[in-house]
């Protein structure tokens, strides 16, 4: 069972640049669970059928111009109802001055309403695009993660496979690391898984006879990224004689990460195979399927062609 994440609403307030106007007495301990953010436009017309107090709620000139059109005693109804759902933050969007009975209404049940310069829409969707990152569900795998022409490769394999050493290979020839050792993957979307390094390893890679490294210093800023998606899932394992290994690639195998489907290939390795190149050939062959076009696909068809011109012939 994936364990469930939370943000501070104190975080999101300085990432967004929020203007308290009134803070609620546990401020500090609010923490955002859910992803969604809610434009309350029904709920102020006094509709609360599946509403979902868990998320943040975001007024904007639309919400505002409706409330203008009642009573002022009518609008500290509306906000007195809307406020004892316990919201964990009430966002005014466009820079909007607050209403006197929703400030009144917030005191009263001690909840925080926030300001914001930005637009309805963009603060909405940026919220949302921010949160989907934060509570991601999450795992961390034992393995290596590098970005190879744009591709995001994750090397999983035994220890001491050489993982890490095609990796400082890679680095020489100008990709960059993600990740070494460990690799915490977060679904970001239904299809998208983002990769990255836990922050006490961040940077660093672990070399067996030489020890650990910053790949930063040694290698350049130019040489690190601090997350990719990942876009592949590359096997390593020891060449064992009389094992069948996929010699066309027709078959597609995918890794199953989080409940999306990664492709993934294995590749068998012996001395003296340079398993860096093989890896920039897998990272530009992903993208070209990614692209439409399959080496295997098309030599398969010139093979079958081939053979039945020539089986025709022969009649």
């Amino acid at each position: 069972m994936l364990a469930s994440y939370s943000v501070p609403l104190s975080q999101l307030v300085n990432e967004f640049n929020l203007i308290p106007l009134h803070k609620a007495k546990d401020f500090d301990e609010i923490h955002i669970t859910v992803e969604d953010v809610t434009r309350p436009g029904l709920q102020l017309a006094g509709f609360f059928d599946h509403f979902e107090p868990m998320r943040l709620q975001v007024i904007g000139t639309v919400e505002t111009t409706y409330l203008y059109k009642v009573s002022p005693e009518e609008r500290r109804i509306i906000f007195d109802r809307f406020f004892s759902y316990r919201i964990p933050a009430l966002i005014i969007a466009r820079n909007l001055e607050p209403l006197p009975e929703c400030l009144e209404m917030a005191k009263k049940h001690d909840i925080t309403v926030l300001r914001c310069s930005e637009t309805t829409s963009y603060i909405v969707s940026s919220l949302i695009s921010t949160l989907k990152a934060y509570l991601a569900p999450r795992i961390t795998r034992h393995g290596v993660l590098v970005e190879v022409y744009g591709e995001g490769l994750l090397l999983l394999g035994e220890s001491g496979i050489g993982k890490s050493e095609a990796a400082v290979e890679l680095l020489k020839r100008g990709h960059r690391l993600i990740a070494d050792d460990a690799v915490e993957i977060k679904r970001v979307s239904a299809k998208e898984l983002l990769g990255t390094a836990p922050e006490l390893i961040r940077h660093y890679i672990e070399l067996r006879g030489i020890g650990v490294i910053n790949v930063a210093k040694l290698f350049g800023m130019g040489a690190i990224k601090d997350s990719a998606n990942i876009d592949l899932v590359i096997n390593i394992v020891p060449w064992q004689d009389g094992k069948p290994y996929d010699r066309l690639g027709l078959d597609n195998q995918y890794t199953d990460i989080l409940g999306a489907k990664v492709p993934a290939i294995t590749i068998p390795v012996t001395p003296g195979r340079n398993l860096a190149v093989i890896l920039e050939v897998a990272a530009m062959n992903n993208r070209q399927k990614k692209m439409g076009y399959n080496a295997a696909v098309e030599f398969t068809e010139q093979i079958n062609k081939h053979f039945d011109n020539s089986f025709g012939q022969s009649f």
